[in-house]
């Protein structure tokens, strides 16, 4: 696994900012249970998954006002019921990566079946990965995404052709 070639692809140079924000899952589970939020839509990726990005209007429909338990900086409140809910027509990962200027941080989670099988990860800024890589790319290999020795799944996957989740649906 390339040690932070997802890092180098999403941060780019200074005063380039990433940001991720997204629900994660083979094309035909996301296609099924997106269909509760009209302003959700359906972005394919590699390695047969695709995305849902978490927009403004997204993350408004989707909140119920509580807040959630998993630390991420914007998973709607009551959003992690759903996605547990949703697991049960296969796995699906929530997956949010903020960098700027080569500064910045990733979180991740993978529900299957209802419950949180892995995760939830973080990566603060500052701090490598671990041998077994980066949060995000750590989520996308437990859907089933598979790279080559050298490579890893953040890049494989294509998240690093947008840099911003709203740039996903333009």
């Amino acid at each position: 696994m390339a040690q932070g070639s997802d890092i180098e692809d999403a941060r780019g140079g200074v005063g380039v900012g990433y940001e991720l924000r997204a629900v994660v899952a083979g094309g035909e589970v996301l296609r099924g249970v997106v269909r509760d939020f009209s302003v959700a839509r359906v972005v394919s990726l590699g390695h047969g998954l695709s995305l849902v990005p978490m927009t403004d209007q997204l993350f408004d429909a989707a909140t119920d006002g509580t807040d959630s338990p998993l630390g991420f900086w914007r998973l709607p409140g009551g959003f992690d019921r759903r996605l547990a809910e949703w697991s049960a027509a296969g796995p699906l990962a929530y997956v949010e990566a903020e960098y700027f200027g080569g500064a910045g941080e990733q979180h991740a989670a993978v529900w299957v079946d209802g419950a949180v099988v892995l995760g939830p990860l973080h990566a603060p800024d500052g701090q490598p990965f671990g041998a077994d890589g980066s949060p995000i790319s750590r989520a996308l290999r437990r859907l089933g995404a598979v790279v080559d020795a050298g490579a890893d799944e953040f890049a494989a996957v294509g998240l690093g052709r947008h840099r911003r989740s709203e740039d996903w649906i333009g």
